[in-house]
């Protein structure tokens, strides 16, 4: 493994903070600019590095590049100590891509105070890279907080119609969630004995000496909802379509893309492990809010919407109730699935709003519509958007693919009812996806779309929206066409926790080639 100049992690977290804070301190804008296309650089070469050199780098309990750093805290067991598994690895690839395209298009954006918008989303790019590569549970938890502040500023400055109500929405639902896990993460630091935040030692501590399993259920219910109402899950969801159809686009590219899926993971690398006797309590409670709620409920919600971006909020929210079903079957290879879904999801919401407002810039409106035609004039846009909505209906191919295909194989053993029912979601998200496109690039264009190309001739996709469009693309295609290319690190990430999970359904793990 080539050598390099310091610990990859720790990295990816201090290159966009350290150019925030350049920025912060006055430095001048034509400059800023220019150094923050280092500041979202610096990640996606650093994950690229780790993902590439993954499987032959030293590891210790199933991490590598593990790192330790003092913090003046050690007397409380909190410790910033770095490293990625298996199941961190995809993520924290995940974050470094979507947070890369993210940066690109705010970059070439004609926002206002620009300056601080970009400050804003480095800052928020570190916190979610720390949050993928943090073994220690508190700083897991900080670099979520850190990246989500940013989120309700942006939206509050940034957003558009019904801004403040969206950001307030956002701040109270987030917060609520944010409390309750942390205080179910205090109360396993507490009740383990561990003396320590360090997730490797909590898992040896638990393994040896596990909770009682009442004390279990009670703090996996507590976990499941707080973690839940950050992921949207049903029926604590509302924050999400309403923020994400007011935050500005990069900034939902990250939330949507990225952050959301904080509470899957955490429940997947922190709350399974040490909780294993609390899932068999919540399976399925979970599953009725999962596959009725997010699934049937919001999937019909979602149909009714004719505004694009409260569609795509909402379709995200559906698709949600896919990973919760994984989670629910209690099973490695549902595990498996959720994190596979996780990476498609995000690389292709993220698209989906981008897109969205590539289509908001030549139309003067996101109402579906006033819309219509606009592929004879766009179809570099019309070909990317019609990708990306094959991409998030699961289409062979591509990245969410291989999630979804996972999940209901995993979810058939559990419930034959609930796999019917999460398939019927497929047909679903065709109906809205496929109407979506048509409504908005094909047929005759309406009488208020054919006013403004008047006034305003749309145009096709500039090299500053396909750039980061095509990377998306390029990424959604690559996992599709080669699963193992994060399938084999999940595999390896699973092994170490799945015995707590499923005993009996870990054969063969989740890589599908």
């Amino acid at each position: 493994m080539p050598p390099f100049p310091c610990n990859p992690l720790l990295l990816a977290i201090a290159a966009p903070l350290a150019v925030a804070l350049a920025i912060g301190l006055g430095l001048p804008k034509r400059w800023s600019l220019r150094l923050a296309y280092l500041g979202f650089a610096a990640p996606l070469l650093c994950a690229l590095h780790v993902w590439w050199h993954f499987n032959n780098a030293p590891k210790a309990f199933g991490y590598a590049y593990l790192a330790s750093y003092s913090t003046g805290l050690d007397g409380l067991g909190i410790g910033l100590k770095l490293g990625v598994n298996g199941i961190a690895l995809p993520l924290f690839v995940l974050a470094g891509v979507v947070g890369f395209a993210a940066g690109l298009y705010a970059l070439q954006s004609t926002a206002e105070r620009l300056k601080l918008y970009v400050m804003l989303l480095l800052v928020m790019q570190a916190g979610l890279m720390g949050v993928f590569a943090s073994v220690d549970v508190f700083f897991l938890y900080f670099f979520h907080e850190l990246a989500l502040i940013p989120t309700f500023i942006m939206v509050g400055i940034w957003g558009g119609r019904d801004r403040n109500y969206a950001a307030m929405t956002m701040t109270i639902y987030l917060t609520l969630g944010a409390m309750l896990s942390l205080l179910g993460l205090i109360a396993i630091y507490v009740k383990s004995g561990a003396h320590s935040f360090d997730l490797i030692a909590l898992r040896a501590t638990l393994a040896d000496r596990p909770l009682a399993v009442v004390a279990q259920h009670h703090l996996f219910g507590l976990l499941l909802f707080g973690f839940g109402v950050l992921v949207s899950l049903w029926p604590l969801h509302s924050w999400a379509p309403l923020g994400y159809g007011a935050a500005p686009s990069s900034a939902a590219m990250l939330h949507a893309g990225v952050l959301k899926k904080f509470g899957l993971y955490a429940l997947i690398q922190v709350v399974l492990p040490l909780l294993p006797a609390g899932l068999g309590a919540w399976g399925h409670t979970l599953a009725l809010l999962a596959g009725f709620g997010n699934v049937l409920i919001i999937g019909l919600v979602t149909i009714a919407q004719r505004d694009l971006k409260q569609m795509i909020g909402y379709s995200s929210v559906m698709h949600m109730g896919y990973a919760f079903l994984g989670l629910a079957c209690g099973s490695a290879l549902g595990v498996g699935g959720v994190v596979l879904l996780m990476v498609g999801h995000g690389l292709s919401v993220s698209l989906l709003f981008l897109l969205a407002t590539s289509v908001h810039q030549r139309t003067r409106t996101f109402t579906m519509a006033d819309m219509g035609g606009l592929g004879k004039a766009a179809p570099v846009l019309a070909a990317f958007f019609v990708a990306a909505t094959f991409a998030s209906i699961g289409l062979p191919g591509f990245a969410n693919f291989w999630g979804e295909l996972t999940i209901f194989v995993a979810l058939w053993p559990f419930s034959a009812g609930f796999t019917i029912l999460a398939v019927a979601g497929v047909v679903i998200s065709a109906i809205y996806g496929l109407r979506a496109a048509a409504r908005v690039f094909f047929g005759p264009p309406s009488e208020a779309f054919a006013l403004v190309a008047q006034q305003h001739p749309p145009t096709d996709l500039s090299w500053s929206e396909r750039i980061p469009a095509l990377i998306l693309i390029a990424a959604l295609l690559f996992i599709g066409l080669w699963p193992r290319s994060i399938a084999r690190p999940v595999d390896a990430g699973l092994a170490a926790i799945a015995a707590p999970i499923a005993p009996t359904s870990t054969a063969g793990g989740v890589s599908p080639l």
